[in-house]
């Protein structure tokens, strides 16, 4: 089936589509009922960690390495097999099951990027548990309104995590959560990494190794397809995190195809996504995905550069025989600002490395054709949110590569019915910018709810554009289909009554030879209503005056978008203020440039960024 084929299927007959990808899952009830009530495969009934390790065990594949984790902040690898981590997660398993979790419940992780992390949430999963991982090292408030939100019966954390630079005790910030939160858990089980051991509080707190040490393995416990399987929190515009819901059956069935079809892997094959199981890229494929297709996937406990140096990425990838590499751009442009010949890269054999598939930010043309050149491979800029769990838009390698185009994720993936609309919700013709929507229903794997907020749910998404799932993007489909996402919606600012996409001057900025990455963001101006002003950071080795630069790039953006954009400020600083994802902290920028009180994000990689933001404006 070639890729025009599949998509108007999945459009047209998704019932048909739907159920025929269903088949390669084992189900303890197969559903009868592909669609209805708003909920996939409703009738349906499996478990997602028999899907993930028993299935591939009991079919001969016990003795392939299922996992690898690769930690160089701490010089240390090791391997699992199949039968090896399902017994691992059996037993931890078991060990949940002894202090009184079972189906329904829900359990807290709050752990590094160790093999027990994956193991948690396998185990979770094993005992129809939903599981809720927050990023290990999340503020203490911030990890008390997700403890409060989900009430889990246990939380399940570790003794510390590994920075390149630092240690970073996570046990004072749970107890402090704790002494936040009204929610009581029964247990915290504790990891006890020997760089930085933490003390138990008898009664509450127990030792993990000592715990499992006597549990005895646990099976699988069958449930409804519509069982949520975990919450994932995302943040909020109104500053409340939202739990975002995956259910088992329709999550089990999506990412189990799009490892084939989007990706092109078999099982066997090394998948590496150089993520966090904290993000939602982390569950989705770190941790199920690669495990319900067979594969074997990579943990990588370490940093695009500094963990040792900027070579760390392409020396992991030719270690393993990784054949498709995901990562975020930003991990590239780290890589690019450090390395900017990429001179790191031909110290390692590269030459098993098929794809890189890149998403999070968006993929500027100047990263894009820099990766490519530098791989000699094809460089897919995807596109997805924490809320659909898998891919919106990709180049869907296993069905049919189509031609690439920089600075486009390339078509909606099957499943998807992606409109661009106006104001109105009147569908824009090709090349006009709209917000990007797509049409209900969602396919399997998409969130079918927030947790314990329905609400919500409906006003967050569903409400601005009847029968539509609002992504919150904005964007455009060329005549071809192709489509190009702009940015949020906020993002778009208006100059002199002039609507501009600070994304598409983002795209001019990063051309520049010595620009490593760059942000652009709207600021009030009494006279045009808004002004752009462009926040860059150089490449390693580029020394130059920081007026110079700016009258380089006010030049550029000039010549490509043209006066009426009206951009004259472009302050160089050394590093742009993130998330641990990736994600540039543009609105709170904003409110930054406007004098506006903000709040640090929880998310945020380094704080003293946001300062430097404030020191320059």
């Amino acid at each position: 089936m070639r890729f025009d084929e599949a998509y108007r299927q999945s459009i047209d007959e998704p019932e048909r589509f739907w159920g025929q990808a269903a088949r390669a899952v084992d189900w303890d009830a197969e559903p009868g009922t592909v669609w209805s009530g708003g909920r996939w495969f409703p009738d349906g009934r499996l478990n997602t960690c028999h899907n993930a390790l028993d299935r591939h065990v009991a079919a001969g594949r016990g003795g392939q390495a299922a996992l690898i984790y690769d930690s160089p902040v701490t010089g240390s690898q090791r391997t699992y097999t199949y039968a090896g981590l399902l017994d691992e997660v059996a037993r931890t398993a078991g060990m949940l099951r002894d202090l009184g979790v079972g189906h329904g419940d829900t359990v807290v992780i709050y752990m590094p990027m160790v093999p027990e992390a994956v193991v948690a949430m396998l185990a979770c999963a094993r005992l129809g548990a939903v599981h809720s991982v927050v990023f290990g090292g999340f503020a203490a408030p911030e990890l008390a309104v997700r403890i409060d939100h989900a009430r889990p019966k246990v939380v399940l954390s570790a003794s510390c995590g590994i920075e390149p630079a630092r240690l970073v005790p996570y046990k004072p910030l749970l107890d402090e959560a704790l002494r936040l939160a009204g929610h009581r858990p029964g247990h915290c089980v504790i990891l006890q990494r020997p760089q930085c051991p933490a003390e138990l509080e008898p009664g509450r707190d127990l030792d993990w190794a000592g715990t499992l040490r006597g549990a005895e393995p646990a099976g699988c416990v069958s449930v409804r397809a519509t069982d949520p399987l975990y919450i994932l929190y995302t943040s909020g515009t109104t500053g409340v995190p939202k739990g975002v819901v995956r259910d088992n059956g329709g999550h089990a069935v999506a990412l189990l195809w799009s490892m084939e079809a989007v990706y092109g892997m078999a099982p066997g094959e090394v998948f590496w996504a150089a993520s966090d199981v904290g993000w939602v890229v982390g569950h989705s494929y770190i941790v199920y995905a690669p495990l319900l297709a067979g594969c074997t996937t990579v943990l990588y406990e370490g940093k695009p550069v500094g963990t040792p140096d900027p070579g760390a990425f392409w020396r992991v990838a030719a270690e393993h025989g990784v054949r498709v590499l995901f990562t975020a751009p930003t991990a590239i442009r780290a890589i690019k600002k450090e390395d900017p010949a990429g001179a790191q890269a031909a110290t390692s054999d590269l030459s098993g490395l098929r794809h890189l598939f890149l998403a999070g930010e968006r993929l500027d043309p100047d990263t894009y054709h820099w990766a490519g050149d530098l791989l000699g491979i094809p460089v897919i800029d995807h596109w997805w949110q924490t809320e659909t769990g898998w891919p919106i838009a990709a180049n869907c390698v296993g069905i049919e590569q189509l031609p690439l185009k920089p600075g486009s994720p390339t078509r909606p993936v099957p499943g998807y019915d992606v409109r661009i609309l106006d104001s109105e919700g009147a569908e824009c013709p090709p090349g006009t910018e709209g917000a990007v929507a797509i049409r209900l229903p969602l396919p399997p794997g998409c969130l079918p709810t927030l947790y314990r907020d329905e609400e919500r749910f409906a006003e967050s998404y569903l409400s601005r554009y009847p029968g539509y799932y609002l992504t919150g993007d904005g964007g455009y489909v060329d005549a071809d289909g192709y489509l190009f996402v702009m940015g949020r919606i906020d993002d778009v600012i208006n100059v002199a009554g002039h609507r501009l996409s600070t994304g598409a001057m983002e795209e001019v900025i990063a051309a520049h030879p010595d620009v490593a990455e760059c942000a652009v963001i709207g600021v009030d101006d009494p006279l045009k209503g808004q002004l752009p002003m462009g926040f860059v950071v150089l490449k390693a080795g580029a020394d130059r005056a920081p007026e110079e630069v700016e009258r380089e790039l006010t030049a550029m953006i000039r010549e490509r978008i043209g006066p009426v954009a009206a951009f004259r400020r472009a302050l160089v600083v050394g590093r742009l203020p993130k998330t641990r994802s990736g994600k540039i902290l543009r609105a709170t920028m904003r409110d930054i440039a406007a004098g506006r009180d903000y709040r640090t994000p929880s998310t945020i990689e380094d704080p003293a960024a946001l300062q430097e933001i404030a020191d320059v404006l």
